[in-house]
């Protein structure tokens, strides 16, 4: 058991702190920067190149692990695992890489990159769960805020690698196994369970919206700076000046906890003493498991009567009084209060939630995958515009997911899984644009696909938590997010590789063109959304009275048994 000291300073700071970190978790997406010198220098074939993909996705996204052990250590401990594991992964690839250690079997390069990107998910893990119980009263534009960073994360490697790193593979793997543990060494000690914000700061939605609307202006500069990179080659001081106008709008959000030291807020301040004493011990308790304690009902008060003098019994007494059925466990907690992982896996919105996830964001990540195929076969010459816009599109999504589902389920109590329904009515359309390629629809039909992915994984976060409770929330967000490789795996691999190879081989060519390449694949994803959107729909009306319970008020009401 640990016993954790809170600290007492605004949970401003870690959410500064989080965002960098939160970027830093996306070291997976750097795999196709470097890919293409692991086949040509280490000699691998395109067989064996993908095989190292699927290491990538696997490692990128088992988390159980990390959320396992998140309610028993601090923050900081997760978060060392995970810069130990960069150091490995990527260390091992940099050498095999560089020929510093030529020669290595290539099923320890697959061990390496599975341990290397499986820092994603301690990274993740420790933000995650740590400020989404620092700010429990608004977890979807907490949520929102960091997915969307997340979704960033790609085209901020790619800016580094291009301006900094001069397109070196070796240079970017020797920057992942040392830089950033670095940045995660330096930024740990802020991560950690602060005082919840109370909600009764006034000037809490404008710190969310001032945080929002910086990452929506670093967003749009990293796609015009993607851009401008791709038309027109940047000498190499002007693309040193774009890398630090990156790091100050990366560092925007640190203003707040400035603002607060230089002008602090009376209100808040007196709000935070009034909560420091009786909150400390329960943000402790929270990072191990606690006695459940046992109900006695009225109507057996009476006979227990005989059994103590006091207000305690001995571990016999009660074991016996148990048994002869005057004591009764605890029932299993209700909808909207802190469940156990194997309590959470007994329930049917919890299942429900993880298919209709599954379904929506593994139809999406098939797309991703094979985005730039859809893009030749569709007679796109420069692919990398139209990953480009997806990864923006993404990061809207993600945003604005949280942003919007937050107002609506404050105002309407509106469950969040509705947004998710809404997502999945356009994934069906926007399969068909692909699928029957309409002249002039490629880019609308790819902007509108990375919103609706961004938008899932926005709003699945913090459904999760208000169904099933923060207490064990690191394992059950882990557990959920399983649904992105599981429909790589069989959406990707097993359904569009096998039917691209086939058009390809009618072809008589390696690469396929035209229409027919993937259509049968988007019929296919069209009708696995539409069968997500009667799911979502009985997902969200089966939690609508949760939703009423919870924000009834307007605002957030904690649950009775929940410690935050």
């Amino acid at each position: 058991m640990v016993t954790l000291k809170v600290g007492t300073r605004p949970p401003w700071v870690g959410l500064g702190a989080a965002i960098w970190l939160q970027i830093a978790s996306g070291n997976a997406a750097t795999f196709p920067l470097y890919s293409h010198s692991l086949k040509s220098v280490l000699g691998f074939n395109q067989h064996q190149l993908t095989m190292l993909g699927v290491a990538n996705d696997i490692g990128e996204n088992m988390g159980l692990i990390s959320g396992l052990v998140c309610n028993k250590f601090p923050p900081w401990v997760i978060l060392t695992i995970g810069a130990f594991a960069c150091v490995f992964g990527y260390g091992l690839l940099w050498l095999a890489l560089s020929r510093t250690l030529p020669s290595l079997p290539y099923w320890l390069l697959w061990i390496a990159l599975c341990v290397a990107t499986n820092s994603c998910t301690w990274f993740s893990t420790a933000v995650l769960v740590t400020n989404m119980r620092n700010f429990p009263l608004s977890r979807g534009t907490v949520a929102g805020i960091l997915k969307g960073y997340g979704g960033l994360s790609a085209a901020v490697y790619t800016e580094i690698f291009s301006a900094l790193l001069h397109n070196s593979s070796s240079k970017l793997l020797l920057f992942l196994t040392l830089g950033v543990p670095a940045l995660c060494f330096a930024l740990m000690y802020y991560v950690r369970p602060c005082i919840p914000a109370s909600g009764d700061d006034t000037s809490e939605p404008s710190h969310f919206l001032f945080i929002q609307a910086a990452s929506i202006v670093l967003g749009v500069y990293l796609l015009t700076a993607t851009i401008l990179n791709n038309v027109y080659p940047l000498y190499a001081p002007v693309s040193y000046f774009f890398v630090v106008i990156m790091i100050l709008l990366l560092m925007t959000p640190l203003a707040i906890p400035i603002k607060m030291t230089l002008y602090p807020s009376d209100r808040s301040k007196s709000a935070s003493l009034g909560k420091t004493i009786g909150h400390e011990d329960q943000v402790q308790g929270d990072y191990h498991d606690k006695t459940e304690p046992l109900l006695i009902p009225s109507s057996s008060v009476a006979n227990l009567g005989s059994m103590h003098a006091s207000n305690s019994m001995s571990e016999v007494d009660m074991l016996l009084a148990e048994g002869e059925g005057a004591i009764r466990k605890r029932k299993r907690p209700r909808r909207g209060e802190d469940f156990k992982f194997i309590e959470a896996l007994v329930k049917a919105d919890f299942w429900l939630l993880f298919v209709v996830y599954f379904v929506g964001v593994g139809s999406d990540v098939t797309v991703l995958n094979n985005l730039a195929q859809i893009g030749m076969a569709q007679g796109v010459k420069n692919t990398t515009l139209l990953l480009c816009l997806f990864s923006f599109c993404n990061f809207v999504g993600r945003l604005g997911g949280g942003v919007i589902s937050e107002f609506f389920v404050r105002s309407k109590t509106m469950p969040r899984t509705i947004w998710i329904t809404c997502a999945q009515v356009v994934m069906v359309i926007t399969y068909l644009l692909f699928a029957y390629a309409l002249d002039g629809t490629l880019f609308a039909a790819t902007a509108l696909l990375g919103i609706c992915y961004g938008v899932q994984f926005s709003i699945m976060v913090p459904t999760a938590s208000e169904l099933f409770g923060l207490k064990h929330f690191g394992i059950i967000i882990n557990f959920m997010s399983l649904g992105n490789p599981l429909g790589a795996s069989m959406f990707s691999g097993l359904l569009a590789g096998f039917l691209y190879d086939n058009e390809a081989a009618k072809q008589h060519a390696v690469t396929c063109l035209g229409p027919n390449c993937f259509k049968i694949t988007f019929l296919v994803l069209a009708g696995v959304s539409s069968l997500g959107v009667l799911l979502s729909v009985v997902l969200t009306r089966r939690i609508q009275p949760v939703y009423q319970m919870l924000y009834s008020g307007g605002s957030f009401q904690m649950p009775q048994n929940s410690n935050y």
